[in-house]
């Protein structure tokens, strides 16, 4: 029995149903709570736009769901372990299994094998759906909850240094030679830094170089005097699409793989990607902290509940595991600014408490 990692199918089965029906409920708790929360805070900036009512309102629910559904997870799991355990160590099933001849690993088998599941199946949907999700939604938030774009990759309020002067673009589509601007307004400035023309245009596409301007119409700040342009205008010479990029690349609103194409560019232009690198590391070990819930939660499980000290382990777990997710955000922004490596700030948090867990484990009941 000790050479087997799992314990018997029936036991395995009964351990992982268990757990896997708490973290259903448990999600679905945290979710319906939050969604309502964010909703009511939302729906007055979703309703001041003409037109918009109860269709609108579900669409959000619709964009915003996964994004909580991705974050609380790992919560969820991490709850869902210490009432699982809490539950089986009350009816003293933890100590039948001990007494036949399980390990303690033995006994957190089925957890791990369920929330291995969860991982990738998170990884999974992170990719497919909360990407997408997020990059619809931050584009709608962008056109001020209006009609729903039809371009996700949308890059918003992107302000862009022309030399002395200004570029400003309400919202940005496509990429490379391919890109678009909407509602872009150029400022010319003098040497002294004040503004001395501004020159406003619904779109501008890529010239290479510089940006055309279609139906453009400058404004003279010394005359205020508006005037139509007779012809569209190319200018902000020096503004290139990998600047744009740069400024706008979105982590959480890209896949792996076009990520990577974003790192790539950037590094190209010779500037720096650790927080993007950061952040491309932390979309594989972010779902696979699921992993490690059931192991710091384990506290929870051991010990006599007759003892009075099975609360106590309760909130020992629950520090555990909130405490890699405080650390792991840590790490993550030590990471943005260049602190920690890329690779550190990504796994040192998952490595640092995989050795905390199966320290406690190992000392405390094996």
């Amino acid at each position: 029995m000790q050479l087997d990692f799992f314990p018997s199918r029936t036991m395995t089965l009964y351990i992982a149903k268990m757990f896997a029906v708490r973290v259903v409920a448990v999600l679905l708790m945290l979710v319906m709570v939050l969604q309502m929360l964010d909703l009511l805070s939302e729906s007055g900036e979703i309703l001041a736009h003409a037109g918009n009512g109860q269709a609108q309102l579900l669409t959000y629910v619709g964009l915003r769901a996964p994004q909580l559904v991705a974050r609380f997870l790992p919560y969820s799991v991490l709850l869902a372990t210490i009432i699982t355990l809490i539950t089986l160590n009350q009816n003293s099933e933890v100590i039948a299994m001990k007494a036949a001849g399980l390990s303690a690993h033995q006994v957190l088998a089925p957890l791990f094998l369920v929330a291995g599941v969860i991982a990738v199946g998170n990884f999974a949907f992170n990719e497919r759906i909360v990407t997408r999700s997020t990059a619809t939604l931050k584009a709608w938030q962008a056109a001020h909850y209006g009609p729903l774009p039809t371009d996700t990759q949308v890059r918003s309020n992107v302000w862009l240094q022309d030399g002395p002067n200004i570029l400003y673009a309400r919202t940005v589509t496509g990429e490379g030679t391919a890109m678009q601007m909407t509602d872009v307004t150029w400022h010319r400035r003098d040497p002294t830094g004040m503004v001395t023309e501004i020159i406003r245009a619904p779109s501008a596409s890529y010239a290479n170089p510089g940006w055309r301007f279609a139906r453009p119409t400058t404004f003279d700040v010394q005359s205020a005097r508006r005037t139509q342009a007779s012809q569209d205008m190319v200018l902000a010479t020096g503004v290139t699409p990998t600047q744009i990029l740069i400024r706008k690349a979105d982590a959480d609103a890209e896949s792996l793989p076009h990520l990577s194409r974003s790192i790539a560019a950037i590094r190209a232009a010779g500037h720096s990607t650790s927080e993007l690198e950061s952040r491309w590391w932390h979309k594989i070990s972010g779902p696979l902290s699921a992993l490690l819930m059931p192991l710091l939660g384990a506290v929870a499980a051991f010990g006599l509940a007759r003892s009075g000290q099975l609360f106590m382990r309760a909130v020992i777990g629950m520090a555990l595991g909130f405490a890699y997710f405080v650390v792991d955000n840590a790490a993550l922004a030590m990471g943005s600014f260049g602190g920690y490596p890329p690779l550190v700030a990504a796994w040192a948090p998952f490595v640092l408490f995989l050795l905390v867990g199966e320290t406690v484990l190992i000392r405390t009941e094996e």
